[in-house]
């Protein structure tokens, strides 16, 4: 789980560099949950001009559950797209989870993977 933690860390890092070209306003909760989106804490916030355009939420495969899926339906009544980004393995099983929980059509699904070659 410890590993677990560190990927999810360093893609929201990760994240946050990449989509701050894209958005004026992108901030994060890790350690420390100061950033605010209607009494939530998504992982990333992202927004331009004042307005919050969408929230994100970093999974891992250990944190995929029926009981995080019913979180992910709570953050799509906040009023801002959200956006799942899972290990590619895990792809089929969190659209799984969002049809079973009606709501496939609210949420878009970015996957990630991480590869080491050894020689």
């Amino acid at each position: 789980m410890k590993n677990e933690k560190l990927i999810h860390d360093w893609m929201v890092s990760y994240l946050k560099d990449k989509l701050s070209r894209d958005y004026n306003d992108v901030r994060i909760n890790l350690e420390e949950k100061k950033n605010e989106f209607k009494g939530h804490h998504p992982d990333l916030i992202l927004g331009n001009h004042g307005l919050v355009l969408a929230i994100m939420e970093v999974e891992t495969e250990g944190s995929i559950t029926s009981g995080k899926a019913d979180e992910w339906k709570t953050l799509t009544g906040l009023g801002a797209k959200l956006i799942l980004m899972v290990p590619k393995t895990s792809k089929a099983k969190v659209v799984d989870f969002l049809w079973k929980k009606g709501m496939a059509d609210k949420v878009s699904v970015g996957s990630y993977e991480l590869s080491v070659s050894m020689p």
